[in-house]
């Protein structure tokens, strides 16, 4: 094992860092958090080292600044170059920083619920897809996934319910418009089953002033109360926002012209 003396970062231990910090609400970047302590012992690196680390990323998060919450302020320029470099081309990022951890940990990880069904194959990218395409879709959705979790405190933004089970990260850009934006968080947003796959179909949208929006083809005068419920009540409500990544505007304009059914 190598020596846990203080030595630079390279490139690809700062990826690895950057993708766990997607991955960890600011509040737990804490050197006892037990995946940092994983990813510490996988790099040779004291849990501390790691946690200081993901704080000195926290410093450029635009997310975090708008709330006045800082990073440590020592961030290197390869620290920023890094962080541009996700920001840049997240679907690319995602995954060589996925890949290169499973390369240390092993499928443990991959969460179980990560696993991609041929239907869900089919549903971001509209077809069946090889062996070799079906690994990278897997790599970077889960990277998507449990980065848009985290942002929403694993809730709907649109009804609230808080059942990681039943959430989707759902692509405002869908995945198959766009493959640059497939991981960025920034084109992400978590909602529940029902209300993922009426984005996904465009019966609703999100307004300019962050304000659900329903396709008329939703409002039957007698629909059932699940239906009026579920979908045409909601019409107006302000979507509950992320506390980082906050989904960007030219998104939901892009999913307002391209998707949604007026």
């Amino acid at each position: 094992m190598r020596s846990m003396a203080s030595r630079a970062w390279t490139r690809d231990e700062l990826r690895l860092a950057l993708n766990l910090y997607c991955k960890i609400p600011f509040g737990q970047l804490h050197h006892t958090n037990p995946e940092i302590v994983a990813l510490a012992k996988n790099l040779s690196r004291t849990p501390s080292s790691v946690s200081m680390k993901l704080c000195n990323f926290a410093s450029f998060d635009p997310s975090l600044k708008a709330r006045n919450i800082k990073g440590l302020g020592n961030a290197s320029r390869l620290d920023e170059e890094i962080w541009n470099e996700f920001n840049s081309n997240w679907e690319k990022a995602a995954y060589e920083s996925q890949q290169k951890l499973v390369q240390l940990e092993g499928e443990a990880a991959l969460p179980p619920e990560d696993n991609l069904t041929d239907e869900d194959l089919v549903r971001l990218t509209g077809r069946t897809t090889e062996a070799t395409t079906k690994t990278r879709v897997r790599l970077v959705q889960s990277f998507f996934r449990r980065t848009v979790l985290v942002s929403y405190k694993s809730r709907c933004s649109f009804c609230g319910i808080a059942l990681p089970q039943l959430l989707i990260a759902s692509h405002i850009i869908p995945w198959k418009d766009s493959i640059e934006r497939r991981a960025d968080p920034r084109n992400g947003i978590c909602l529940c089953a029902l209300h993922d796959k009426a984005f996904d179909k465009g019966f609703l949208s999100v307004g300019e002033e962050s304000e659900i929006l329903v396709s008329p083809m939703v409002k039957m005068a007698d629909a059932p109360e699940l239906h009026r419920v579920g979908l045409i009540q909601i019409e107006g409500r302000r979507v509950m926002p992320p506390y980082r990544f906050a989904p960007d505007p030219v998104a939901f304009q892009y999913h307002r012209g391209n998707v949604f059914r007026r």
